[in-house]
C-alpha cells in the first residue's frame, strides 16, 4: 500500500475552536476539514487571526482554559479530542511533536540543551540517563549541528538562532513522532539559516516518513516545502489543494490577493553574471550627504575573560537626501549596530560618523539632544516599541511635546495630520496599542518616527514581524512618505526581496564589514561577492517549480564554495 493509500496520520473533521470572552463564545476556527498522509507536508497559511495556530494547538490540547474544541481530531485513526490530561501527555512527544516559532522562549534558559532533550526522552521511556544522553547527542548530530557534544553541554543563550532551532527540531524528533507540527519554524531566522532549516526538515521528513503540518504566512516557505496547501481566512478554510495547483491557478480572491502581496525578487541565481556590464544609477542628490560613515569601528566592551568584540569593522558609506540605502546581511553582521550608532544610541570606537552636520565621533549629551530632532527610527516589533499605558495619540505627540515643537490644540492638530499621513482614522488617537493590529501599530510607529520631520529615518526590520499583505501596505506607505518628505532612509533588513522594492542602493554586510555596495541592480543582478550570491540564492520564491530549481542552484553554489575552500 502506498503512502497516499494508507490511512492518514492526521484527520481533522468539522473542527471548531471558540474562546470565551465576556460571557460569549468567539469563534477562532470554524468547521475545518483536512488530512495529512504519512510523509506528506501540508501547509496551513493565512494572516494573523485566521485561526491557523489556534486550530493546531487544539491538536496538542495546549489551548487556554477559556477555550472549547468541537469536532473530530484523529491521530492514526484514534480520536484524541476529549482525552484526559494524562493520556494527552503520553501522546505529546511520542506521537505528535511541535517546533515553535521562537526557540529562545520554548527552551528553558536555566538548563543545558542536553539536559532538556534527555528529560524529553526519559519522561516517555524507561531509558537510563547514559543511553538517553547518547541518544540526545545522536539527535544533535542528525540535525547537523557542527559540534554535537559541545551543543549538548551548552545553554540556549550560548547558541545562535539557527542552532537553537536545530535543537528544537532534535527535541521534537527525540521519540520519532508520526506527526510534526512546525509553527512558523523559520520566521525569526535569516534567509540563509532558513534555507538550511527547510533542507533539514525536508531531509528528516523523507528519512522518518513523518507527516508534517506546516503553519506559516511565508508563501516562499510553502513553495519550498509543502505538498498540499490549506488557505485560512477569519477562521474558515477558503481553499485547499495541491501546492502546484493552488500557486498556478488560485481560485479564491483571498488566495489571489495573498500571492499578489508576496514581494518577488526578480532574479535567479542561474542568470546572475558577475562579469555583466553595469549601468550605474545616478546619485539621488548631489548635495551634502545626510549620513556619512568613514571607516567607522564599533566595539562592545570586554566582559570577564573575553576581550572587546568588534561588531563593525571600518565601515564606510553615505546616504543623501531623498535616497534609501538598503543595509542587508545575516544576524550578527553588524547592520543593526550601525542603525543604533546612526541615531546616537551606540558610541563609535573609531572613524568618523556624521548625521545631518552633527559629528557623532565624540559622544556627548549635548550632541545627542541636538540629534534627536534630526533622526527617527522605526523598530522591528511595533508592540514592544509603544507604551501600552498610553493612547496612541499621546505616543505620537510625545516627541513634539518634549522638543517644544507644539502643545495644546496645535499638538492635537499635528497628531491628527500624522494619523492622516499614515492612513489611520483620527478617532484612533484615543485607542491603546492592544486595540490595534500589528500593521496598524507599525503605522503608529512610523507616524511617531516622522513627527519631528527628521532628515534621517532608520527603519530596522520594519516589516519582518508582519503578514505579507500587511507588509505590502506598510512598505507602500513608507515609500510614499519618503517620496513626499524626501528624508534620507537607512533601511535595515535581511529580506532582499523587500530591498528590491524599497532601495535605491544596497550595502551588503558580513562579519562586521561591507563586502559589496552599489545600486540595486548592481547588487541584485550582477553581484561580485560570493557571499552576496549565496544570500540571493537562499531566498525562497512563491512558485514551487521555480523554487525547486533555485534549491538546486543554491546547492551548486555551496558545493562550488566548498570546492574553492
Amino acid at each position: 500500500m502506498s503512502d497516499t493509500q494508507k490511512p492518514p496520520v492526521l484527520e481533522i473533521t468539522d473542527l471548531s475552536v471558540d474562546f470565551g470572552v465576556d460571557g460569549a463564545w468567539v469563534p477562532a476556527a470554524k468547521k475545518l476539514n483536512y488530512h495529512i498522509a504519512p510523509g506528506e507536508v501540508v501547509a496551513v497559511v493565512g494572516e494573523s487571526g485566521s485561526g491557523k495556530s489556534a486550530s493546531s494547538m487544539a491538536i496538542l490540547d495546549l489551548l487556554p482554559k477559556n477555550s472549547r474544541v468541537r469536532g473530530s481530531i484523529k491521530l492514526e485513526g484514534e480520536e484524541i479530542t476529549g482525552l484526559s490530561a494524562k493520556k494527552m501527555q503520553s501522546i505529546r512527544g511520542s506521537k505528535v511533536s511541535a517546533i515553535f516559532q521562537e526557540p529562545m522562549t520554548a527552551l528553558n534558559p536555566v538548563y543545558t540543551v542536553g539536559f532538556q532533550i534527555v528529560e524529553t526522552i526519559r519522561v516517555h521511556t524507561n531509558m537510563l540517563p547514559a543511553p538517553a544522553a547518547e541518544r540526545a547527542i545522536e539527535l544533535l548530530k542528525m540535525v547537523e549541528l557542527p559540534d554535537p557534544k559541545k551543543a549538548f553541554d551548552s545553554y540556549p543563550h550560548q547558541l545562535s538562532g539557527g542552532q537553537r532551532q536545530r535543537v528544537m527540531i532534535a527535541q521534537a524528533l527525540a521519540l520519532d513522532p508520526t506527526l510534526l507540527i512546525a509553527d512558523e519554524p523559520t520566521t525569526a531566522l535569516d534567509v540563509t539559516v532558513q534555507a538550511e532549516i527547510l533542507d533539514l526538515i525536508r531531509n528528516l521528513k523523507d528519512r522518518l516518513n513523518s507527516a508534517v503540518l506546516l503553519i506559516t504566512h511565508d508563501m516562499g516557505v510553502v513553495a519550498d516545502l509543502a505538498d498540499r496547501i490549506v488557505v485560512m481566512r477569519q477562521g474558515e478554510i477558503v481553499e485547499q489543494g495541491d501546492v502546484h495547483q493552488v500557486f498556478a491557478a488560485p481560485k479564491h480572491p483571498y488566495t489571489q490577493a495573498l500571492l499578489d502581496a508576496v514581494p518577488h525578487l526578480s532574479v535567479s541565481p542561474a542568470v546572475i553574471d558577475p562579469d555583466a556590464p553595469i549601468v550605474v544609477a545616478p546619485p539621488a542628490d548631489t548635495s551634502k550627504p545626510v549620513l556619512t560613515l568613514d571607516k567607522v569601528v564599533i566595539e562592545y566592551a570586554s566582559r570577564g575573560k573575553l576581550g572587546a568584540f568588534r561588531a563593525v569593522d571600518e565601515v564606510s558609506f553615505e546616504i543623501r537626501q531623498g535616497e534609501i540605502l538598503g543595509l542587508v546581511g545575516e544576524s550578527g553582521s553588524g547592520k543593526s549596530t550601525i542603525g543604533r550608532a546612526s541615531i546616537g544610541l551606540q558610541p563609535i570606537a573609531g572613524g568618523h560618523l556624521d548625521v545631518a552636520d552633527i559629528d557623532l565621533s565624540q559622544h556627548s549629551r549635548a550632541l545627542l539632544k541636538k540629534l534627536r530632532r534630526q533622526v527617527g527610527i522605526v523598530f522591528q516589533d511595533p508592540s514592544s516599541s509603544l507604551n501600552p499605558r498610553l493612547p496612541i495619540g499621546v505616543s505620537i505627540g510625545e516627541p513634539m511635546l518634549l522638543a517644544g515643537v507644539a502643545k495644546g490644540a496645535e499638538l492635537d492638530r499635528k497628531v491628527e495630520s500624522l494619523l492622516d499621513s499614515v492612513k489611520l482614522p483620527r478617532s484612533y488617537r484615543n485607542r491603546f496599542p492592544h486595540e490595534l493590529s500589528g500593521g496598524q501599530k507599525q503605522r503608529v510607529g512610523i507616524a511617531r518616527a516622522l513627527s519631528l520631520k527628521p532628515k534621517l529615518l532608520v527603519a530596522d526590520e520594519p516589516t519582518s514581524a508582519l503578514d505579507v499583505s500587511v507588509q505590502a501596505t506598510v512598505l507602500e506607505l513608507l515609500k510614499e512618505l519618503q517620496a513626499e518628505m524626501q528624508f534620507a532612509c537607512l533601511f535595515i533588513t535581511h529580506d532582499l526581496a523587500v530591498v528590491d522594492i524599497m532601495a535605491d542602493r544596497i550595502a551588503v554586510m558580513h562579519h562586521g564589514k561591507i563586502v559589496e555596495i552599489g545600486s540595486r541592480d548592481e547588487i541584485l543582478r550582477s553581484p561580485k561577492d560570493p557571499y552576496t550570491r549565496r544570500l540571493i540564492a537562499a531566498i525562497p520564491v512563491p512558485d514551487p517549480d521555480a523554487q525547486r530549481a533555485r534549491r538546486a542552484e543554491r546547492r551548486a553554489l555551496l558545493d562550488a564554495g566548498d570546492t574553492a575552500a
